[in-house]
């Protein structure tokens, strides 16, 4: 008599607690999450996120297409903006009653001080980027938007929003301390002998 084992895949997808069908389709990895607890151990699909995506992706050049540093700075954005409930609602609310007129989903009275500060992250986050910068980081970190979707829907050339997302990650891993200011500063260079000095 033949005893049927399980193979690799199920045996996983149960420990994911994922159905065998959906798991199929899924790009799942394991990650360390930081929590108010502690650190915690979560299942993710990384064919969600275009970030991870990029982060596996390598170029002509033999390296991926956005480094380490740059893709822990745009998850932290998503997992801020996750927790903040910045995502609009497409669903009716089905929570409770409302008191008031004035109750909806953004009533003050109503978030927890996690949803606050996550809101307060985003927002200096994306300050710190700037306009020109903070539309790209929550089209494609925020909003899981492709690359080539930002480019049709801005009007940009092919393959400009790669480059533009590399900025915008660059300035949000500053932000966030995982890149040091000294090290991406550009050095000042003249042509003056090394004797010669500037006179006012």
């Amino acid at each position: 008599m033949k005893l049927h084992r399980p193979s690799k895949t199920r045996t996983a997808e149960a420990a994911h607690g994922i159905e065998a069908r959906r798991a199929e389709h899924l790009t799942l990895a394991s990650r360390e999450v930081m929590t108010e607890s502690g650190i915690v151990r979560v299942t993710v699909n990384d064919s969600e996120s275009p970030l991870a995506w990029l982060a596996r992706r390598k170029g002509r050049d033999g390296r991926t297409m956005i480094g380490h540093d740059q893709f822990i700075a745009g998850e932290k954005l998503r997992a801020d903006f996750t927790r903040g409930h910045l995502a609009p609602r497409v669903t009716s609310s089905w929570s409770g009653i409302a008191r008031g007129k004035n109750c909806g989903g953004g009533d003050a009275g109503a978030m927890t001080d996690a949803v606050i500060a996550a809101r307060q992250r985003v927002r200096l986050a994306l300050d710190a980027c700037g306009p020109e910068l903070s539309g790209v980081l929550l089209d494609v970190c925020c909003f899981l938007r492709g690359l080539e979707d930002v480019e049709r829907e801005r009007g940009w050339p092919a393959r400009s929003a790669k480059v533009v997302l590399q900025l915008a990650l660059d300035r949000l891993a500053r932000h966030y301390g995982l890149r040091d200011n000294a090290c991406d500063s550009a050095h000042i260079r003249t042509w003056l002998a090394e004797d010669a000095s500037f006179t006012a």
